[in-house]
């Protein structure tokens, strides 16, 4: 599936504008690929929209594997809110911090507050700095996470550029669920391509507290092809479960064994941002439960969870999906809004991952509502071919590149 081809709806036409919803006010909060998805598309349908975003710019995760390897540059990553004012979009720069559900008003850091008939909320996550012995914030300066792009990133990518050859790289990688899935076994594969390129002489040990994950055989056949001396993965069955870490001798323990790195990158549990929390639609997973028709929240009437911070069944924590799910939330906001009745979605995501410069290998899903959850459509999607040569890798590559284009133009631009 190409990278523009599975992007669906990007390019669709304008809806249908509700009469009855022309005086309803939506707010959004998140200025990320859901937030400011479901904003654009609200504002098309004709709502009073205003978009809650305290950052100047945003930092786009997708790709910046790419820049902890030193194969992109940080400002590649990096998109303005300029569109979204052409768009004529309301944008308050502030932080959401607390919601009154009963009244439906959202109070910001800023001490205003906004009221609202739909709430949106693409909030994204948190880490979880307590679940893990010894690696709270401070710990995060020595052994980066570098699992939301920014500052984070760049620590990783200069640690890495730094180490000198024979040094020994140690990544950490969690249990489900986690925003991007493939992700950190991404993040393995272009580590190893710089320690195979420019350090030859190192290694790098993944720590894993699972046994399966997304793309497996892709990922394992790649590294067995292109990274048999400079990458070992430890899964869950093999000790790999990280049980906590020294960040001052960047030492990283599990119950069988501890190791010690020249660089060490430790990818936390997550759960939802804390406006989830404070708002009431995170449950005691941390995660939000949400109706897969509507996007609605099923603790709290009338606001809406999309992206990473929704519990969204089998669909996948990634930016496809965020925006995908943005869509059809507002869809179903505007009709919810117009008194008429929501039309269940069909959904898509695709995630590409890059194993080395020209290697992309991707994983295709299409979802719907079934039993109050998304399910997969059964017989739809699907991985890259396992032997495929060496010009369909290429292909998938370029696809990646397509689509991060396409998506980022058509979200910031």
């Amino acid at each position: 599936m190409s990278g523009l081809a599975a992007l669906g709806g990007l390019a669709a036409g304008a809806p249908v504008r509700p009469a009855r919803a022309q005086g309803a006010r939506v707010v959004v909060v998140g200025g990320g690929f859901g937030g400011v998805t479901a904003a654009r598309a609200l504002h098309g349908a004709g709502l009073a929209v205003t978009l809650v975003e305290p950052a100047e710019t945003y930092v786009a995760c997708p790709f910046s594997n790419e820049v902890i390897a030193g194969l992109r540059p940080m400002s590649a990553q990096v998109f303005g809110y300029e569109g979204v004012r052409r768009a004529g979009i309301a944008l308050a720069r502030t932080a959401a911090v607390a919601v009154d559900g009963g009244a439906r008003r959202l109070r910001l850091a800023d001490g205003g507050s906004l009221d609202y008939d739909r709430l949106v909320l693409s909030p994204g996550i948190a880490l979880r700095f307590d679940a893990l012995p010894r690696y709270d914030e401070a710990a995060a300066e020595a052994m980066p996470h570098a699992w939301k792009a920014g500052a984070q990133t760049e620590r990783l990518a200069a640690q890495l550029a730094a180490m000198p050859d024979g040094g020994t790289v140690v990544l950490s990688v969690p249990g489900n669920p986690y925003r991007c899935p493939p992700g950190p076994y991404e993040r393995a594969s272009l580590i190893a391509h710089v320690l195979k390129t420019r350090k030859p002489r190192s290694k790098l040990i993944v720590l894993d507290a699972k046994d399966t994950f997304s793309k497996q055989r892709l990922f394992e056949a790649a590294w067995k092809a292109l990274y048999p001396d400079h990458l070992e993965y430890v899964p869950l069955a093999g000790g790999g479960q990280v049980t906590s870490v020294d960040p001052a001798t960047l030492t990283v323990a599990t119950d069988f064994a501890a190791y010690k790195a020249a660089v060490a990158c430790i990818i936390p549990p997550q759960r939802a941002a804390p406006i989830a929390a404070a708002a009431g639609v995170a449950d005691r997973t941390g995660w939000c439960p949400i109706d897969p028709v509507t996007f609605e929240s099923r603790l709290v009437p009338g606001i809406h969870v999309v992206g990473d911070a929704a519990i969204a069944g089998a669909m996948p924590k990634s930016a496809f999906a965020a925006n995908a799910q943005a869509k059809a939330c507002a869809d179903a906001v505007a009709a919810l809004l117009a008194d008429r009745p929501p039309t269940p979605p069909k959904l898509i995501n695709t995630c590409y991952s890059l194993v080395a410069p020209g290697y992309g290998i991707s994983v295709a899903g299409v979802y719907h509502p079934a039993n109050g959850v998304l399910a997969d459509v059964e017989g739809a999607g699907g991985t890259s071919p396992l032997d495929a040569p060496a010009r369909v890798r290429q292909e998938e590559a370029t696809y990646a590149e397509d689509w991060y284009r396409t998506i980022t133009g058509a979200v910031f631009g």
